[in-house]
């Protein structure tokens, strides 16, 4: 029988017999308030932040709100299997933690605490390239597990040809492509504290640890870290990227390359016709385009264009097993989840981050169980409906 992963809420129910409650809430939307008093608005700024006056993300929660489950009744839902298949991986349930850089600034075990979280509950982990620990001290960190790697393209090829083949030698065996951060957008609730982690050196690991990084550098990283920094935010990226570049990533990889930051059709299709196999429909949670369409409004639309060729995920906005069941009743394979995860590392470590998937993949499975399905793939758009603003 597969895992019954609304099991926890028993155990929840169990423990309570003893007096015991749950460390964290299983409401995750109150982390980011209990997160911001314990760390203070730095670091919860930087993590919760959005581009503009946070119109972008807000549109996000809305597009899914406004869409309701219809349930279905009297549907067999005693056995129900939460597995799917992506990127040609069996998982055991449509969710992988996504990149989010610069973890120490939540954790002093930042990156690490996440991958043994996602280790322990099966999930997939997506290390941000802009992470606090180096990806091969996160790999060794996860064992076997599935582990997927983020690239900001930076402007030195030969630094990201080293960060390629560094991820291949750890174990990495899908490389997710940031497309939607060229540049970084005007974030008010960064800019009012004067706060940017990188300029401080964090999130800048696995540059610091290249030895391409570090052949451009005058001095050890050691001996002049600012010079370093500099070095690190003249290459981080490049908004003079066009799509033949892909081409570049093709060749020095030959795991699957997913584009995350796809929300138009036709960008889709060229990702299709130029033979990546993947896309992520995201709005990088709102963090880069204000006024942008929200990530659940261009998901069909991206679905309808390649749904056929390319393996369709989701990000932007998740926070509940109900967001998850509108994602994939919308089309995508799979979601991703970013800022819940955060939080609760920052709250709990590790621990806070298997909370985390814990209440988001409980929740799920007893929504797709109530609403009278027994398996993700039976999800479709007819178990919605949308509510007219």
């Amino acid at each position: 029988m597969a895992k019954h992963w609304a099991d926890f809420q028993y155990e929840i129910y169990l423990n309570g017999m003893t007096g015991a409650v749950p460390r964290l809430p299983t409401d995750l939307t109150r982390l980011e308030e209990l997160t911001e008093q314990r760390l203070g608005p730095g670091p919860v700024g930087y993590v919760a932040g959005s581009a503009g006056n946070g119109s972008t993300a807000r549109a996000n929660r809305e597009a899914l709100d406004r869409r309701r489950i219809v349930p279905r009744m009297l549907r067999d839902v005693h056995e129900r299997d939460l597995s799917v298949e992506v990127l040609g991986r069996a998982l055991p349930a449509p969710l992988a933690l996504a990149p989010v850089g610069v973890l120490s600034i939540m954790h002093p075990d930042a990156e690490s605490a996440a991958a043994r979280a996602a280790a322990a509950q099966g999930v997939p982990y997506i290390l941000s390239s802009a992470s606090s620990t180096p990806m091969e001290q996160v790999a060794e960190a996860m064992g076997d597990a599935e582990r997927w790697f983020q690239l900001y393209w930076a402007k030195d090829r030969e630094v990201t040809r080293s960060f390629l083949d560094r991820a291949k030698a750890a174990g990495y065996t899908a490389l997710f492509v940031t497309l939607d951060t060229p540049l970084l957008a005007w974030r008010p609730r960064d800019l009012d504290q004067a706060y940017l982690p990188f300029l401080h050196g964090i999130g800048t690991a696995n540059h610091f640890s290249d030895p391409a990084f570090q052949a451009g550098l005058a001095k050890p990283v050691h001996e002049d870290p600012n010079a370093a920094v500099m070095h690190f935010v003249g290459m981080f990226a490049d908004p003079g990227k066009t799509w033949p570049d892909l081409a570049f990533l093709r060749e020095n990889w030959d795991g699957p390359i997913i584009l995350k930051g796809i929300l138009h059709p036709d960008d889709a299709r060229r990702a299709a016709d130029a033979g990546m196999d993947g896309v992520v429909v995201s709005n990088h949670g709102g963090r880069q385009v204000a006024g942008s369409v929200a990530a659940a409004d261009a998901l069909p639309r991206v679905v309808e264009a390649v749904g056929d060729r390319l393996t369709v995920l989701f990000d932007s906005g998740i926070r509940t097993g109900d967001d998850i069941f509108k994602a994939l009743a919308l089309g995508a394979r799979a979601v991703l989840v970013g800022r819940p995860y955060a939080y609760g590392l920052g709250l709990d470590g590790q621990a806070g981050v298997e909370h985390v998937i814990r209440c988001l993949l409980a929740e799920f499975d007893l929504t797709l169980a109530l609403s009278g399905h027994s398996r993700p793939a039976g999800l479709g758009p007819d178990d919605l409906i949308e509510e007219t603003p």
